[in-house]
């Protein structure tokens, strides 16, 4: 076989130095062991590759079509020979991340930019999913990491970073009709008797979320389709103001005035995992960077 891994490094180094001695010093090698790798590969090629009557070696027209593709197979023998490091090293295939919908406009992707770039052979799966659902598959093994709101309570077999804070406000159309009935400030407590669209799964109580809740619950699976019942007049929500702040501004959306409270509930958000599966090269990575 004419190319090898060591065949096209010293291929591509005589035509990167520009002659034969200048490629010996700088793999650290005779010039005379450089010119029989080239005169090989010259032979088993049945082709000229560099003109030699000059000083310097002068590529020829079939060197020069066959860089391209020499470079790309030292690129990926490069991956290649990074990726069997990283596995050796404990470099999961595929890291899973379970994120709550209020979140996805949180500050978790920075992080997956340098992760792609520290391992480029990493798959990434991103899910979006209620905050119970969420934290089911992490205890499942379906993800290795969670970000959602802290919980009420502390679960022993969990593990957590803080991770910042969401700040949410209660939201409704223009137009829906059971705020405008008030004509004016509501106290906090009238929201229950009124419809609440909320992300979620099943039978949410008072324990699946830190948010009140109302006695009539529309739900969704994503943050987007809450936003969208809630546009349409069907209800209110607990959104994140960094969501939703264009449509405020622009009036498509208004804040409930309360009464008696403040209409801001800020609530921390943590990074989990579960204590007893250890993590790998990746989701250690990316939990770095997340605290950083």
């Amino acid at each position: 076989m004419a190319f090898t891994s060591e065949t096209v490094k010293v291929f591509l180094e005589v035509l990167d130095s520009g002659s034969f001695s200048a490629a010996a010093r700088r793999l650290k090698r005779v010039p005379s062991a450089i010119s029989m790798s080239i005169s090989q590969l010259e032979a088993e090629l049945d082709m000229q590759l560099f003109d030699r009557s000059a000083r310097e070696a002068i590529p020829t027209a079939a060197a020069r079509a066959l860089e391209p593709k020499a470079r790309q197979a030292q690129q990926q023998l490069r991956e290649l020979q990074t990726q069997a490091l990283q596995l050796h090293q404990g470099l999961e295939k595929r890291l899973t991340l379970a994120i709550a919908p209020e979140l996805l406009s949180a500050a978790w992707n920075g992080p997956l930019a340098t992760l792609a770039q520290e391992f480029p052979a990493l798959e990434v799966e991103v899910r979006s999913e209620p905050q119970a659902d969420a934290l089911r598959l992490l205890h499942e093994g379906a993800v290795q990491i969670a970000l959602v709101f802290e919980r009420p309570n502390l679960d022993e077999r969990e593990r957590f970073q803080e991770f910042g804070s969401e700040l949410l406000v209660a939201v409704a159309a223009p137009n829906y009709p059971e705020l405008k009935a008030y004509g004016g400030p509501i106290r906090q407590e009238h929201l229950i008797n009124m419809r609440q669209i909320l992300v979620g799964s099943g039978n949410v109580t008072k324990a699946d979320t830190r948010m009140p809740l109302s006695r009539k619950i529309w739900l969704t699976d994503s943050h987007l389709a809450t936003l969208s019942l809630v546009q349409a007049g069907l209800g209110w929500a607990w959104l994140p103001k960094t969501l939703i702040q264009h449509l405020l501004s622009a009036g498509q959306l208004v804040e409930i005035a309360f009464e008696n409270v403040s209409n801001e509930l800020c609530l921390w958000v943590d990074i989990v995992w579960v204590k007893d599966r250890p993590l790998a090269l990746g989701a250690k990575r990316y939990l770095e960077l997340m605290r950083a």
